[in-house]
């Protein structure tokens, strides 16, 4: 389930699995955030998430180093 959400407790808190990328890993870590945060709120945090793991894939290609990324599952 890397990388994937699961809930947990009974509040229904998401659980991310770490992908093995820090950054990934800190740009997911903010979606805890949003339990308890107000609604307007949300969006500045999936906005900051969603910028962080931009930034990670467009420095992929300049990278020769990390993890491989692991192929569709059937």
């Amino acid at each position: 389930m890397t990388g994937e959400a699961r809930e947990a407790g009974s509040m229904g808190e998401a659980v991310f699995e770490p992908t093995g990328d820090e950054r990934v890993d800190a740009a997911v870590a903010r979606l805890a955030e949003l339990p308890g945060t107000p609604l307007p709120q949300h969006v500045e945090i999936f906005e900051d998430v969603h910028l962080r793991l931009q930034d990670t894939l467009g420095s992929a290609d300049q990278e020769d180093s990390g993890p491989p990324v692991p192929g569709p599952r059937p």
